[in-house]
């Protein structure tokens, strides 16, 4: 499973979580920073990534869109990285669940 991370997020990330995300990328490797939420879309879709985010678009986006790609949403997030490292470590069980559903285009998750 391959994630990508918004410019929300730190791109420390993509290294951080490596052995749990194999093959993820930030938006700044794709050259998709300040790029419209569509844009970032279709390219997580076209490239199979999962995209995490802070943002409430991609939310909405997956909600009446929905998947591909499929959406973590780190919901009210104002926290430091090691925080959305922590999460997405200890939720990589539920997040490999949600991503094998095919039902699901949503996972939102709190840093408690």
């Amino acid at each position: 499973m391959k994630l990508l991370f918004d410019e929300n997020l730190s791109r420390k990330l993509v290294v951080r979580l490596a052995e749990l995300y194999p093959a993820s990328a930030h938006v700044a490797e794709a050259d998709l920073l300040e790029s419209p939420d569509r844009e970032i879309w279709e390219f997580a879709k076209a490239g199979n990534f999962v995209i995490v985010s802070t943002d409430s678009d991609f939310y909405e986006l997956a909600t009446t869109i929905g998947p591909p790609p499929k959406v973590v949403w780190l919901r009210r997030w104002t926290h430091p990285t090691r925080d959305a490292e922590r999460v997405l470590r200890r939720e990589a069980v539920r997040i490999t669940e949600f991503v094998a559903d095919p039902e699901l285009g949503v996972l939102v998750l709190d840093r408690d």
